[in-house]
C-alpha cells in the first residue's frame, strides 16, 4: 500500500485522540477562533472562555479545526466525534441539560429534524451572508460550510476477478453478482445513509418505487455500518465489494493508500449533503459559541480540512476549494432539499425499518 506513512500517521492520530476521549462522553481537547463580520478567523482581540463541539465528520479533520479555532480566538474547545444521527439523538436526550454548546459537520437535513423540535439556538452570523441561501436555513438555525456528492467506491480485485465494471447507477447495484457483496450505513445512525435513502427517493420519481428498489436492493447488503464513512475502509480492505458513502470520503481513503478502491459517481442522479452548523438550545455559552459559527464561515476556516485530507466543496465563495474536490460539471446532481429531507427523516426513517430492514 502506498504512503504508509500518511496511513501511520493517522492510526497514531485517531490513537492519541482516543486516548483523549477514553469514550463517547469524554471529549478531547482542540481548539479553534471566531470570525469578524467577514467570517474570516480573527486574530486579535482573542475571547477566553471554553467550548464543546459534537463533531459529525472525519475525526482528524477536527481535531485540526479545533486547533485551529483555538489559535485563532483563544477559545478553547473540546470535542466529540459521532455519526449525524448519532448526535442528534444525543442532543434530543440533552435538551433539559445541554452537555455542548456547537454542532459542527453532517448532513442539513439533521438539523432541521433539530430545528423542529426546537433544539436548535437561531444565529444569522455577519459571515453567512456570502453562503449561497440553498445552503443555509433563512432564520439562522444552521448555516452550510460544506457540500459532500454521494458515489460508490469499488474493489478493483473484486471487479476483476467478476469480469465486472464499476457501478454506474444505482439499478447496477441490484446486479446478482454484488448480493451480500455491498455496505452502507444505517440510516437511522448515519447522516450520509439517510442521504442516500432519501436519494434513491428522488432519482427513481416517487416514494413507492424508491422503497421497492431499497428492498430489491436490501439482499444486496452485507451490513449496515453506524458510520457513514466506514463502507469505504471495508472496500478497501477487501472486506466489500461495493461501498455507498460521500465521495470526498472515497478520495480521503484512495490518498491514504487505498489504491484499491475505484470511484464512481451514480450517472442517474447523485444527492448531497450540505454540512453545516449550528448552535445547541440553551447552551451557557451563547456569545462563545455564536463567535465560533462566525469563524466557521470564515474563508481560512473552511480551508483547514485540506490539510487532513478533506474534499468536500465549500459554501464560503472566497476560500479556495481542494484540487481533488468533485467538479459539479462532471455529475448529475439531483434537486435535494434538506429542509423537505428533515422533516420527512423520522417517518422515512421508520418506514425503512419496518419494510426493508425487517
Amino acid at each position: 500500500m502506498k504512503k504508509a506513512l500518511s496511513a501511520t500517521l493517522a492510526v497514531i492520530l485517531t490513537a492519541s485522540v482516543a486516548a483523549g476521549c477514553g469514550s463517547a462522553d469524554k471529549p478531547a481537547s482542540g481548539g479553534a477562533a471566531p470570525a469578524p463580520a467577514t467570517g474570516d478567523a480573527a486574530k486579535t482581540d482573542k475571547s477566553k472562555g471554553k467550548l464543546t463541539v459534537y463533531v459529525g465528520f472525519q475525526e482528524d479533520h477536527a481535531v485540526e479545526a479545533m486547533k485551529q479555532f483555538t489559535k485563532d480566538t483563544g477559545i478553547q474547545a473540546d470535542m466529540v466525534r459521532m455519526s449525524g444521527g448519532e448526535i442528534l439523538a444525543k442532543i434530543r436526550a440533552e435538551k433539559d441539560n445541554p452537555q455542548a454548546d456547537i454542532w459542527y459537520g453532517g448532513p442539513a437535513d439533521t438539523f432541521v429534524a433539530a430545528m423542529n423540535e426546537g433544539l436548535l439556538a437561531p444565529y444569522k452570523s455577519p459571515a453567512a451572508e456570502k453562503v449561497d441561501a440553498k445552503y443555509k436555513d433563512p432564520n439562522g438555525h444552521w448555516t452550510g460550510i460544506y457540500v459532500g456528492f454521494l458515489g460508490f467506491a469499488s474493489n478493483k480485485k473484486f471487479l476483476k476477478d467478476h469480469n465486472l465494471q464499476a457501478p454506474q447507477t444505482w439499478e447496477d447495484l441490484l446486479n446478482p453478482a454484488y448480493k451480500g457483496q455491498i455496505v452502507m450505513a444505517n440510516p437511522a445512525s448515519s447522516g450520509t445513509a439517510y442521504t442516500a435513502l432519501y436519494t434513491v427517493l428522488k432519482v427513481k420519481g416517487s416514494e413507492d418505487k424508491g422503497f421497492d428498489y431499497l428492498k430489491k436492493l436490501h439482499p444486496q447488503v452485507q451490513q449496515y455500518t453506524t458510520s457513514g464513512s466506514a463502507p469505504g475502509r471495508m472496500v478497501g480492505m477487501g472486506e466489500a465489494a461495493v461501498g455507498v458513502l460521500f465521495a470526498h470520503d472515497v478520495i480521503k481513503y484512495q490518498e491514504e493508500g487505498f489504491d484499491t478502491m475505484e470511484l464512481t459517481i451514480p450517472k442517474d442522479g447523485t444527492g448531497y449533503e450540505t454540512g453545516a452548523v449550528a448552535v445547541i438550545k440553551n447552551t451557557k455559552n451563547q456569545e462563545l459559541a455564536q463567535k465560533f459559527i462566525d469563524w466557521s464561515l470564515g474563508a481560512s476556516a473552511q480551508e483547514v480540512g485540506q490539510r487532513t485530507g478533506s474534499y468536500q466543496n465549500l459554501t464560503n465563495p472566497d476560500a479556495k476549494e481542494p484540487k481533488k474536490a468533485i467538479k459539479l460539471s462532471d455529475i448529475n446532481p439531483i434537486q435535494y432539499d434538506p429542509t423537505e429531507a428533515g422533516k420527512e427523516r423520522k417517518r422515512l426513517l421508520d418506514k425503512w425499518n419496518s419494510e426493508v430492514k425487517k
